[in-house]
Parts: structure tokens; C-alpha cells; sequence
């Protein structure tokens, strides 16, 4: 779905880049257009009474978006879904007249990616993706501190990265998603619980993704480590193994599964559950189970020692604006936002998830050690860890 784009972008800048930590063929290029030439002077929410940026202010956002347009380029992973990514490159784009380059990969390509080129990033910036592969790149210094002045109007500070190296633009809910047709052919109930979808009667009914190749994989490993302890957590795996039929790529392809029936119970983040509903699988029910779930803070972050740093940081702050976020639904992502000043999607809310009803998810914890965790898993299956894990 595509809609004509708003123009306006009004941001204040500050222009401090530091490394976050010491250093450890883009794809397809949105079509060039005609360059935005002066700082546009006001958003939809300042229209509405909020005060504007101060002249200083804003001669700094000329400043920034004459250096980033002298710049020409910027290259972009992403690793929300591709509809969304390509939208808001080509809004980026529009607003702004750069040239922006991007490939569409699962936030774990991205970290090991980033982690080979050892300091000097093929791409400038990441957008989109659950933050535990943020943060173990965070942990290793690939990414660059930057220091936002759009991250004013996060709805609260545990949306970005304490020493400024991420910044977190939606909220998504980690749930499962039900085929009803074929729950009722099969005469057997809805799983309500995580213990739940252990039960011998789901055998060979799950699909959850890689977490080699998909952070939200990595998340479910932190949520039942969290949730459980780590020895019961890794018991959980392996019981729960016994019921999976496939480790899909990426994050989102339990959900794509579920409809058309070639998965009954997909394992993710119910967001995604929705875009296909609204596709047109209606026989799709989306759960939250009850023994309680966590969340992903889908972000974005500048590379360290990227070749375009001001076209880099005129990126973040626009991704922390309504010009950017207030299009994902038009691409089909159903995500909470955590910007004050966004319009949340009604999508979400409609269909009964509550942005707030999550556990306390322990980031630092994550951080410190989702690489190890992983390692755990696959050391937990054994032989198991077969052919069913996707990388492809």
C-alpha cells in the first residue's frame, strides 16, 4: 500500500558522534527524486500548538541536512519487514534528495555481518529489528554513539540504549498465532500457555525461527530464561523441540505459515499476526498467553565507522519522527509506537493487545549474555538442532 508522503520533517540536532565502545552489497535503491532544499519549519504536531524548534535549532538541522546531502548516500539494513523498510527509505529519500541504498536482512545477519567487516560497515545505519542483536553489537563497539535530540519524545527512557547507541521507534507484543480451521479439523484446543505448547497433541504443529538468523528467536530464548531460570528454561527447549516442525529464516515466517494452514501454531510477534488477518486470513487467532510474555523494542542505530555519518544522523532523526513512523501501517507493520508525538496504529488496539501487559524484560541481562544463551540452546537439543533450522 502506498500513500503520497508528507514532506515536513522539523527536528532540532546536536551534532556529537562518539564510538560506542572500541571497533570490532546493499540491495535494491529506492527511486531518486528531487532534493528537499531548506529545513521544513513545522510537523502536523507543532500545527497543534506544540512550540517550534529555536532558530539555533533549526540553523543546526540546516547545517546537518547540507552536510548529509553533500554526503549524497546512505545505505540502510533493515530488519523489519521489507514493505515497511522500503517505505521509509523512499520517504527519506524524498524529503531530503540522498540517494538511500537498502537490503533487507534478520537482525542476527546483521550483527554477524557487521561483526566480519571489523569496524568498517558495508552500510550506515540499522533500522528496525528486536534489540538483543543491537545490544550484543552495542557490547562488541560496532555501533555509534549519537546523541538524538528527536529522543525527546520517547515515551519513556527504557526505549534507547543507556550510553545513546540505539534508539527504539515501535513496541512489538511476543505472543502465538493460532490456525482455528485447523484446530477445530484436528479437534484439539488453543494452546494458552508456553507450558501449553510442550503438550504431545501440538507435535509437529510449531513453527518458531532460527536464532541463528532472527532476533526474535533470541528473544524467546531471554523470555524463558527470564521467566523460568536458565536449567528449567533449557529443559523447556528441548520438550518444546519435540513439537516443532520448522526454524523458519526469519522472524515474521511463522506468521506468513499460519494461515494458509501449512503451520497450525506460529511463534512470534502478534503484529505480524495482524497483517496477515487483514490479508485476509480470518482464520487466524492471535494469543497472548496467560503465564505472561515479553516484548521487542524494534530499533534503529548508526554504524560505527559508517561511510556517511551525517547522512547517518539526519537518518535517526527522522526515524524518531511521526514523517517516518506514522507510514508503518501504510506498509503493513502494526506495531506500538514509542514516540509521544506518533498516532498509534487502531489496528493493535482493535484487536485487544496492550502494550503494557509484558514482563519486566531484564535488557542488561540480554545484553551480557543472549550469544551464550543461544549457545545453550543448541547445546540443549543436540542432535536435534537438524535440518529443521532454516537459513535460507
Amino acid at each position: 500500500m502506498r500513500k503520497n508522503l508528507a514532506l515536513l520533517l522539523a527536528s532540532s540536532m546536536v551534532f556529537g558522534l562518539t564510538a560506542c565502545g572500541g571497533s570490532k552489497d546493499a540491495g535494491t535503491t529506492a527511486a531518486p527524486t528531487e532534493a528537499a532544499t531548506e529545513a521544513p519549519a513545522q510537523t502536523e504536531a507543532a500545527a497543534e500548538g506544540e512550540t517550534e524548534a529555536p532558530a539555533e535549532e533549526a540553523g543546526d538541522m540546516n547545517a546537518l541536512i547540507e552536510a548529509a546531502k553533500a554526503e549524497g548516500e546512505l545505505t540502510v539494513y533493515g530488519s523489519c519487514e521489507e514493505e515497511y523498510l522500503s517505505l521509509a527509505c523512499k520517504n527519506f529519500e524524498e524529503l531530503y534528495g540522498i540517494k538511500t541504498k537498502f537490503q533487507r536482512l534478520s537482525t542476527s545477519e546483521v550483527y554477524t555481518k557487521i561483526s566480519e567487516e571489523a569496524g568498517k560497515p558495508s552500510a550506515d545505519v540499522w533500522f528496525g529489528g528486536t534489540t538483543d542483536p543491537y545490544n550484543e553489537a552495542v557490547a562488541d563497539g560496532l555501533l555509534m554513539e549519537y546523541e538524538a535530540v528527536n529522543a525527546k519524545n520517547l515515551i519513556s527512557e527504557d526505549y534507547k540504549d543507556p550510553t545513546n547507541c540505539w534508539y527504539g521507534i515501535y513496541k512489538g507484543i511476543l505472543g502465538f498465532m493460532v490456525n482455528t480451521e485447523e484446530l477445530e479439523r484436528l479437534n484439539i484446543e488453543a494452546p494458552k500457555t508456553w507450558d501449553d505448547l510442550t503438550k504431545e497433541e501440538y507435535k509437529g504443529l510449531i513453527m518458531l525461527s532460527n536464532p541463528n538468523t532472527a532476533g526474535t528467536a533470541k528473544l524467546v530464548i531471554n523470555t524463558m530464561i527470564q521467566m523460568k531460570g536458565h536449567d528449567e528454561a533449557m529443559e523447556y527447549f528441548k520438550k518444546l523441540d519435540q513439537n516443532i516442525n520448522q526454524y523458519t529464516k526469519s522472524g515474521s515466517g511463522p506468521s506468513k505459515m499460519v494461515g494458509p494452514g501449512e503451520c497450525v501454531i506460529g511463534i512470534g510477534f502478534l503484529h505480524d499476526g495482524i497483517y496477515q488477518i487483514l490479508q485476509g486470513y480470518d482464520n487466524i487467532e492471535l494469543i497472548v498467553p496467560d503465564d505472561g510474555t515479553s516484548f521487542e523494542v524494534g530499533a534503529t542505530a548508526i554504524f560505527n565507522g559508517c561511510t556517511h555519518p551525517n547522512a547517518a544522523k539526519l537518518w535517526i532523526e527522522y526515524a524518531l519522527s511521526p514523517e517516518c513512523v506514522d507510514h508503518a501501517k501504510e506498509a503493513g507493520s502494526y506495531q506500538f509506537l514509542v514516540l509521544s508525538n506518533a498516532a498509534q496504529p487502531q489496528e493493535a488496539e482493535q484487536f485487544g493487545l496492550d502494550m503494557n501487559n509484558t514482563i519486566d524484560y531484564d535488557f542488561e541481562d540480554a545484553k551480557q549474555n543472549s550469544a551464550k544463551y543461544v549457545e545453550d540452546f543448541f547445546e540443549a537439543l543436540g542432535s536435534a538442532a537438524d535440518s529443521r533450522f532454516k537459513t535460507e
